[in-house]
């Protein structure tokens, strides 16, 4: 199992992402996965895999688990998405409505879990 990234080292990701017009791989990885991590401990489970290539995924929700093969409930989307849904600097609908998400399946709504609140003051 990967090393959990501290939430100072997320934090400061986070925030080197949101200041740069063009961060690097290294921060956005960083702040992709510290999210991610947020997110699978604000909201357990094993029902909605969550995908932000190439940097992670976790899965996520409660209700039915997810063993094998493609899980019932995807969602996809790329790291300035995903960065800015996490932070509160993009509303769900918003990006649902943009074409920005691809989902697939129930329980892929995660406005109820989104900003994330330990990411939502780190860009500040």
């Amino acid at each position: 199992m990967p090393r959990r990234i501290s939430d100072e080292d997320g934090r400061a990701a986070l925030a080197r992402w949101a200041a740069t017009e063009s961060p690097d791989r290294a921060t956005t990885g960083t702040a992709v996965r510290w999210t991610l991590t947020l997110l699978s401990e604000a909201a357990p489970g094993r029902s909605v895999e969550v995908r932000v290539p190439p940097f992670g995924a976790v899965q996520c929700v409660e209700g039915p688990v997810h063993t094998r093969g493609t899980p019932p409930a995807v969602v996809e989307t790329d790291a300035a998405t995903w960065l800015r849904l996490a932070t509160g600097e993009t509303a769900w609908a918003d990006a649902q409505s943009a074409g920005a998400l691809r989902t697939s399946g129930n329980r892929t709504d995660l406005s109820a879990h989104l900003p994330l609140r330990a990411a939502a003051g780190s860009t500040s």
